[in-house]
């Protein structure tokens, strides 16, 4: 049967569809093959889980930033953010020791207290936003420096540490796990699969593609414009807090450069992972491959010499530039 310009159209679409959803997966794939290639290393049990808990933090915020963005928004201000919880956590946990001592319970306190702070800035952000009408772009750069310059103000321009009795008992939160993957990777991949239910089966996620696709018919559609979007910020508030309460066992310690250019990290995943920096789509699960596929190519860095690591935040820049480019004059695949 001859194929009639119809069909070949037709063809072209599903080609071009299958590009765009296999897109990450592929380059992810190739990735892992030029691992494995350059560095014997690489494919080893414990250098594939200290990159998933490393991308772990990354991922978690990245799966709010991806409803921020799907909603056609921007959060620039996450890894100050980030900073300025880690630091108000470990100064509460020290201050709560002389009453209650060296115990889980200031552990949960700290962390509770982290994810309702997350939760306040990033409703803060929101608020700004829907209520004042401020641009995202202002509000969030803005509110980056301030808490970058507010976690520097606590640590008298130095390090906040956590007290190093109860950093011994913390330290399981970011180190232990389960059938030895690490906690970090385990919530994670539980927020992801949270994410991706959220994006394609509720209406906040419906409701945060509208918005971004076109906030006027979103809104005769009796869709809450101000609502949804404040409420993609709280989330992607609480998600950061969440991060923080996993970071701070790591290191013990928070600094001004603590979550340093993870803004830049938390987009570049959502923008290669297929979600549209214009807003109107959204694809949870893209994300993710993003997060490992910035984790891998950090890691490649760290064992070869064919690229200075320090180069690895030119090349990410790079990276959000390409996908940007790549997704203009093309439809998002569903």
């Amino acid at each position: 049967m001859a194929e009639t310009p119809a069909t070949s159209a037709g063809n072209r679409g599903r080609f071009r569809l299958d590009i765009q959803v296999l897109g990450p997966i592929v380059a992810l794939v190739v990735l892992v093959v030029i691992g494995a290639l350059l560095n014997p290393d690489f494919l080893a049990a414990r250098n594939i889980v200290n990159v998933l808990s490393r991308s772990a933090f990354i991922g978690i915020i990245a799966v709010g930033m991806t409803f921020v963005i799907t909603a056609g928004g921007l959060d620039l201000s996450v890894g100050s953010m980030t900073a300025f919880i880690a630091g108000v956590m470990i100064l509460i946990m020290n201050a709560l020791i002389p009453a209650i001592g060296t115990s889980w319970g200031v552990i949960v306190l700290g962390a509770g207290a982290g994810l309702m702070l997350g939760a306040l800035l990033g409703a803060l952000n929101g608020l700004l936003i829907t209520r004042m009408g401020i641009e995202a772009f202002i509000v969030t750069l803005g509110s980056m420096v301030i808490f970058r310059s507010l976690v520097t103000w606590l640590a008298d321009g130095g390090t906040i540490s956590l007290n190093f009795a109860l950093g011994g008992l913390y330290e399981p939160v970011y180190y232990g796990g389960l059938f030895g993957i690490r906690w970090p990777i385990l919530v994670f991949a539980l927020v992801a699969v949270l994410g991706e239910i959220a994006m394609r089966s509720t209406a906040f996620g419906r409701h945060c593609a509208a918005i971004g696709s076109n906030e006027q018919v979103a809104r005769y559609s009796a869709v809450h414009v101000n609502r949804v979007r404040m409420m993609t910020y709280v989330v992607l508030g609480l998600l950061v807090g969440l991060a923080s309460v996993l970071y701070v066992p790591r290191l013990g310690s928070a600094s001004n450069t603590t979550g340093l250019l993870w803004e830049l990290e938390t987009i570049a995943a959502v923008i290669i992972g297929g979600t549209l920096l214009k807003g109107g789509f959204g694809r949870v699960w893209g994300t993710v491959v993003g997060v490992l596929i910035l984790g891998l190519i950090d890691n490649i860095l760290n064992l070869t010499d064919l690229v200075s690591p320090y180069l690895n935040g030119a090349i990410q820049g790079v990276i959000i530039i390409l996908a940007v480019v790549l997704q203009r004059a093309r439809k998002p695949a569903r």
